[in-house]
C-alpha cells in the first residue's frame, strides 16, 4: 500500500500541529488478533507497510488524520497508495452518508456531531475512511464525538480483529452518540410538553424551531446510512469474513431504529411548535376581540360628544338643567344597546 517515496524535508518545518504530529498523524495502532493495539507513529507505519505479508495475514493498521493540519493531505497522497476517490472525498466538504466501491477500497463517510455539540446544525462535521484488507485510514477537521469514543476503546485495550470490526465498532459509537442526543432532546421536548399541558406558556416558539433544525439536518445527513450499508452487505468485498457481515447488519439495524426514534421526536416538536401558534393565535384574537368591544362600546359616547361639542346654535338643552342627565341617560342606552349587539349577537 505504501509508496517508495521519501518523506519531504517540508513535514519537518515547524508550524502549528493541531493535535497532531507533523504529517497530520492524530494517532495510530497495529492491530492483531488475539492482542492489544500498539501505538504507532508514521515512520512505523511506513515501515510495516512496505513488508511483504501473507494473504491470509489479519494484521492491520488504523491511521487516524487532522485534516486541519496542511500537511495532512500531502503526506497521505506522497507515501500511502490511496484511491483517488478518497482524496475527491476529502474536498467535497459535509454530504449526505455512503459507503462506495473503489477498486478494492471501501470509501466511508460518516457524519457525526463535534466534541462540544450543544444543539447547533453548524457543529455536525464528517470523517471520510478508506478501509482496505489491512489498512483503515481516517481523517477528519474538527473533533468528533464518535471516533474520540473508538480511540478511548482502543486505548482502553479493546481487540479487534478485522479492519470491518474496527468499522462496526465506529458505527455503534455514532449510534450511542446519536441516541444520547435523542435522549437529551427527548427530556427538553418533554419539559416544554409538560408546561403546555399545564396552561404555563414560558416555552418559546424559537427552541422548538433551533430542535427541529437540528434533527432535520441530522436526518438529512444520516438518513442514507442504513440504506447504504444494506447495499454493501448484498455485495460485499471480497476481504470480508462472515463475522463482518452479521455485525455490520446489526449495527445497521441498531442505527435504523435509532434514526426513527429520531423521526418520531422530530415530529412531536412539529406538534409543540403547532400547538405553541395556536395558542399564540389564539391569544391575539382575543384581545382583538376584546379591543374591538371596548371600541364599538365608545362610539357612542365618542358621537354624541362630538355633536354637542360643536359651536353653533341650536344645541339640544343647552339651556335645560337637567341637560346633562339627559345626554348621559341618552348615550348610556346606546351604549346597552351597543354592548349587548357586541356580546349577546357574537355568542349567537
Amino acid at each position: 500500500m505504501s509508496k517508495p517515496a521519501t518523506r519531504t524535508s517540508g513535514l519537518q518545518a515547524a508550524g502549528p500541529s493541531y493535535g497532531s504530529d507533523p504529517s497530520g498523524l492524530i494517532c495510530g495502532y497495529l492491530f492483531t488478533p488475539g492482542a492489544a493495539a500498539q501505538a504507532l507513529d508514521c515512520s512505523a507505519a511506513l515501515d510495516w507497510l512496505r513488508v511483504e505479508r501473507e494473504p491470509n495475514s489479519q494484521d492491520f493498521i488504523w491511521l487516524h488524520f487532522n485534516l486541519s493540519n496542511l500537511q495532512s493531505e500531502k503526506w497521505l497522497a506522497e507515501q500511502l497508495s490511496l484511491p483517488e476517490e478518497f482524496f475527491d472525498t476529502l474536498q467535497e466538504g459535509p454530504g449526505s452518508t455512503r459507503v462506495e466501491h473503489a477498486d478494492d477500497s471501501l470509501i466511508v463517510v460518516v457524519n457525526d456531531v463535534t466534541y462540544d455539540f450543544s444543539y447547533d446544525v453548524s457543529e455536525i462535521a464528517t470523517l471520510c475512511m478508506c478501509v482496505q484488507r489491512n489498512c483503515v485510514v481516517s481523517a477528519r477537521r474538527h473533533a468528533l464525538r464518535s471516533v474520540d469514543r473508538l480511540r478511548v476503546a482502543v486505548k482502553a485495550g479493546e481487540r479487534f480483529e478485522s479492519p470491518m470490526s474496527l468499522l462496526v465498532h465506529l458505527l455503534r459509537d455514532q449510534a450511542d452518540v446519536l441516541q444520547q442526543i435523542q435522549r437529551d432532546a427527548a427530556m427538553r421536548v418533554d419539559a416544554i410538553e409538560d408546561t403546555l399541558l399545564s396552561g404555563r406558556m414560558t416555552a418559546k416558539r424559537g427552541t422548538l424551531g433551533s430542535l427541529r433544525r437540528v434533527f432535520v439536518r441530522l436526518r438529512r445527513l444520516l438518513a442514507p446510512e442504513p440504506g447504504t450499508l444494506f447495499r454493501l452487505l448484498n455485495r460485499p468485498p471480497d476481504w470480508f469474513e462472515d463475522d463482518d457481515v452479521q455485525e455490520l447488519r446489526a449495527a445497521t439495524e441498531e442505527f435504523s431504529a435509532v434514526l426513527n426514534d429520531l423521526a418520531a421526536l422530530q415530529e412531536r416538536t412539529k406538534l409543540l411548535q403547532e400547538e405553541i401558534v395556536a395558542h399564540t393565535t389564539e391569544q391575539t384574537n382575543r384581545s382583538v376581540f376584546l379591543l374591538t368591544i371596548a371600541t364599538v362600546v365608545a362610539l357612542p359616547i365618542n358621537i354624541i360628544a362630538g355633536l354637542l361639542g360643536m359651536n353653533v346654535g341650536g344645541i339640544p338643552w343647552s339651556q335645560d338643567p337637567n341637560g346633562f342627565w339627559i345626554v348621559v341617560a341618552i348615550v348610556a342606552i346606546f351604549m346597552l344597546i351597543a354592548g349587548w349587539f357586541s356580546f349577546f349577537k357574537q355568542r349567537d
